[in-house]
């Protein structure tokens, strides 16, 4: 692994699967905040910010639709547009965004988030096709159900959308899909975004990599 020297931003990264990203490798030299895009950009941007609402399509907010798709997929454009040019001018670059198991297949109640993750692969493969000749990736990590802040706090909203109990909702929602029945952990989904950002997959770019215990198996 030879990222000794390369700053990374990893969107995000308060908590959860980005706190994971940003902890490792202690190769990564540092993680620069938004401000990295004035001294030229990250060698490695990581898009992680997501945010989650259930409810039926008819009774959706409308801003909620708007703030999901925001930051779920406009802000990884806008972070992909600022972190490029300097990406082209050392020519190279590793762009990992943290897509979801429903960037491939869709669950009710969750229209703006599956919506989202959907144009978030598109985006990717799009700027892996340009970004080709450069010397930069771009791939996107689809996990399944991860024990998450994010995961936790839509629970409740499933309750309710669902008419179920906190156990019902872990046991028949969330892991009912993942034929391993287990949550994926940050640490794995970590891993992978630290191998994405390595020499070692240099030639895997526009990439949708599942880990997802299986879920999207089928």
């Amino acid at each position: 692994m030879t990222l000794k020297g390369k700053s990374a931003l990893v969107t995000g990264s308060t908590s959860g699967i980005g706190l994971g990203i940003a902890r490792r490798p202690a190769e990564i030299a540092a993680l620069v905040g938004l401000a990295a895009t004035a001294f030229g950009g990250p060698d490695i941007l990581v898009n992680n910010a997501g945010i989650q609402h259930v409810s039926p399509i008819e009774d959706f907010p409308i801003d909620k639709w708007d703030r999901i798709v925001a930051i779920n997929l406009s802000s990884a454009f806008h972070a992909i547009r600022a972190a490029v040019p300097g990406m082209k001018a050392r020519n190279w670059g590793r762009i990992v965004s943290t897509a979801s198991a429903h960037s491939l297949v869709a669950s009710p109640f969750k229209a703006a988030y599956v919506a989202a993750k959907h144009g978030l692969v598109g985006l990717t493969k799009t700027v892996a096709l340009e970004l080709a000749p450069h010397g930069v990736t771009a791939n996107c990590i689809s996990p399944g159900y991860v024990w998450t802040p994010l995961v936790e706090k839509q629970i409740p909203d499933t309750m309710k959308a669902r008419g179920l109990t906190k156990e019902q909702v872990i046991g028949d929602v969330l892991l009912q899909a993942q034929p391993t029945k287990q949550f994926v952990t940050v640490e794995q989904v970590a891993a992978l975004a630290v191998f994405l950002a390595g020499d070692a997959a240099s030639q895997i770019t526009g990439a949708n990599i599942s880990m997802d215990g299986g879920w999207t198996a089928a």
